[in-house]
C-alpha cells in the first residue's frame, strides 16, 4: 500500500472536519472510501462535486479506481469555488 497525504480545501475541509489526514491506499476510489467512512452524507456530496489533484496533477474524468497513488505523495481535494 502506498501511504501519503490527503489535504481538503474549503467546503472539502469543513466537510472532513480536518485540514488534512493520512492516506494508505492503492488508488484513489481506495483512498476517498476510507476517508468517507463515517464522516456522513454531506462529505459524500462535497467528494461528488470536487475535482482532485494527485501530486499536482489534475484527475479529471478518469475512474478514481485506476489512478495510482504514490508513496509519499499527496492527493488535493478541490470542492467548486466561487469565484468572479
Amino acid at each position: 500500500m502506498a501511504k501519503g497525504l490527503i489535504r481538503y480545501w474549503a467546503a472539502a475541509r469543513a466537510a472532513a472536519g480536518t485540514a488534512e489526514e493520512p492516506y494508505d491506499a492503492e488508488t484513489l476510489a481506495e483512498a476517498l472510501a476510507v476517508a468517507s467512512a463515517g464522516r456522513g452524507a454531506e462529505f459524500g456530496r462535497v467528494l461528488a462535486r470536487s475535482s482532485f489533484l494527485v501530486e499536482g496533477a489534475p484527475v479529471g474524468g478518469r475512474d478514481h479506481a485506476t489512478v495510482t497513488l504514490p508513496d509519499g505523495g499527496t492527493v488535493e481535494v478541490l470542492p467548486p469555488f466561487a469565484g468572479g
